[in-house]
């Protein structure tokens, strides 16, 4: 098998995904091998909530997954999403002499204070820079404009540090090392989307199972990221109080459902079939369906913020295996007016696979395939001795080569692990340590001139040189 691959990891709530793909020279992705685990019993709206059976989840998945490639995997790219993912806006401001010329370090430093900000149980997981207001001039790179004011517009993406750590331990307790983290939806944003609709302005919807994300473009610039409770399953379970079981409630969603319906195609005494002994009435059926994606879309158009209403010239971009339901397009356009809809089926990166799941274009692999582009270190290892016992050794974490990224280091979408945060902080504990200790030294060497000069000022000091010099005066006078 190959010695060179990449393998990337999405936590879903409906199943854990594992892939492995080379990337060749023409830029082009060939994947591999693919594993899917159902995850319904430990993760909900995307948040890992039982941490013994996600890290179980995952041992099975990275197991399978060697099977396939016969070659140890030493590292994994991890995508990271769900329900209490939110963004908030922040400004950092700083002043300056007159005449002083922004540098680098100005601009790093106003970075740094604005990671360092404290949100109550939130984890700041990636900071998207708007702009910078240098004096009242906006500008993307302030360094070498002279200014006396600047001013660095931020968007932090935040997660509740709760479910945060619950994810980094379900990786410690497989005992599998993380290569990066990534923002699931800024991976899907940069393989979805073009650059004419990141510029342009879009806002990019991931109908999931449990959640719908909303991601909105303007200028190349990520400007608001929400993660809404409500997804494709919540339909399902809508159509399971027609009284049936919720595979037959999903079957028939995948059979009969459409997100629009025109009032004179509604035949109020067709009926759909649940089974062979029982049905429903295709109205009712039509209601519940309608109802519960009419609510999906206005909390998605809610999270629009209300200054880019009319500035979505790239439209709205719809993915996820959501975003397959019949006339999805049209029930879109007539709850937010907005024309311009398109269905993302597929990534925009070329991908060679014989796997069905990736065959198929149907949106529901797009998030991985995201994460699976951002990788760029080999997460191969020694080939697998087929005579050895491949699932009951204990998996080995593999030392990183690489040094530890700052804040200001990430690449736009990357999160620090928690090795790197701790690295981060133990290098700010020293630097602030030192500082102490040369301002505590420059404090010591300036009490002891202020006391030097004390010394010589004192009474007792003035008058013993005033006699000194009496006394070198008459010894002149007398030679």
């Amino acid at each position: 098998m190959a010695k060179d691959f990449i393998v990337a990891i999405e936590l879903g709530s409906s199943k854990v995904t594992g892939i492995a793909g080379q990337k060749n020279l023409d830029g082009s992705i060939s994947v591999l091998a693919v594993v899917q685990e159902s995850s319904s019993s430990f993760i909900r709206k995307g948040v890992v909530y039982n941490i013994d059976k996600t890290a179980q989840c995952l041992t099975n998945v990275l197991n399978k997954l060697e099977s396939q490639l016969k070659t140890e995997i030493t590292q994994v790219y991890v995508g990271v999403g769900g329900q209490s993912i939110r963004s908030v806006r922040n400004v950092i401001t700083k002043d300056l002499p007159a005449g002083t010329v922004v540098t680098q370090d100005m601009v790093l430093e106003i970075m740094d204070a604005n990671r360092n900000m404290q949100y109550p149980d939130q984890e700041i997981l990636d900071a998207a820079i708007q702009e910078y207001r240098v004096d009242a001039q906006l500008q993307i790179d302030p360094v070498g404009i002279p200014a006396t004011r600047i001013e660095g517009n931020f968007l932090n993406i935040l997660q509740r540090r709760a479910f945060f750590n619950n994810l980094n331990m379900c990786f410690e307790a497989a005992n599998i090392r993380i290569a990066d983290m990534y923002l699931a939806p800024l991976a899907l944003a940069d393989s979805v989307l073009t650059e004419v609709e990141k510029r342009s302005g879009c806002a990019l919807v991931d109908l999931g199972a449990d959640t719908t994300t909303v991601s909105v473009y303007s200028k190349n610039i990520l400007r608001h990221l929400a993660v809404i409770p409500l997804g494709a399953n919540n339909i399902t379970k809508d159509i399971a109080t027609l009284q049936m079981e919720e595979s037959d409630a999903e079957a028939m969603k995948l059979k009969y459902a459409s997100a629009f319906t025109d009032n004179n195609d509604i035949d109020n005494n067709l009926k759909y079939s649940i089974d062979l002994n029982r049905q429903v009435e295709s109205h009712k059926f039509v209601e519940i369906v309608e109802g519960r994606l009419e609510e999906i879309i206005e909390n998605v158009w809610y999270q629009i913020p209300t200054e880019y209403y009319d500035k979505l010239l790239g439209g709205i971009i719809l993915t996820g295996g959501g975003s397959n339901m019949k006339n999805i397009e049209r029930a879109f356009q007539n709850h937010t007016h907005i024309e311009k809809i398109r269905i993302a089926k597929f990534v925009t990166q070329t991908i060679n696979s014989n796997h069905e799941s990736i065959k198929a274009h149907d949106g529901r692999m797009n998030t991985v395939l995201g994460l699976l582009a951002k990788g760029d270190i080999n997460c191969a290892g020694e080939e697998i001795d087929p005579n050895g016992n491949l699932f009951g050794n204990e998996r080995q974490v593999q030392p990183t080569d690489r040094r530890p990224r700052q804040a200001t280091e990430t690449d736009p979408g990357v999160i620090r692990t928690e090795r790197e945060k701790q690295q981060a902080e133990e290098e700010a504990r020293k630097k602030r340590e030192e500082e102490e200790r040369i301002a505590a030294e420059e404090a010591r060497k300036k009490q002891e001139e202020e006391e030097q000069r004390r010394r010589e000022n004192s009474f007792w000091n003035k008058f013993k040189k005033g006699a000194m010099n009496f006394a070198k005066k008459m010894t002149e006078e007398e030679e």
